[in-house]
């Protein structure tokens, strides 16, 4: 099955280099997928209840977006490539996905939309990772 992120790359119209386009079309794709799930997630755990107990998931939720966001739109620009940049935004974005998952990991006994952002994160954390050592 095709991804608009893999056709995307594919007519690109300069060499992409060495980069491993499997691993990028899944880092993108997972990135957006989990900003996706943060705000969604953040936006359910604002009606809960007892919304005051998740503050924490809240502010991580809403960084893990932001940052899965920008990890996505620097990963989608290759002119004027920068391994550094890039290097640095797979290392940040992992991070902010493992703080992030592992506090909704927290709460996800009593919320299952915790449970499945957690989920998420893990899977985007995982591909930022492979990204990151396929870059050599």
């Amino acid at each position: 099955m095709s991804s608009t992120v893999k056709d995307m790359l594919a007519t690109y119209p300069a060499d992409l280099g060495d980069i491993d386009q499997a691993k990028l079309t899944t880092c993108i794709e997972e990135c957006i997928a989990c900003a996706q799930a943060c705000t969604a997630c953040a936006d359910a755990c604002l009606s809960e209840g007892m919304v005051g107990d998740l503050t924490k998931c809240i502010r991580t939720d809403m960084d893990c977006a932001d940052i899965c966001t920008a990890t996505a739109a620097v990963l989608s620009r290759h002119t004027g490539y920068d391994a550094n940049i890039t290097a640095a935004i797979l290392r940040a974005c992992a991070m902010a996905c493992k703080a992030c998952g592992d506090e909704c990991a927290k709460h996800a006994d009593m919320h299952d939309h915790c449970r499945i952002f957690a989920e998420a994160c893990r899977s985007c954390e995982q591909a930022c990772n492979e990204l990151f050592s396929a870059l050599g």
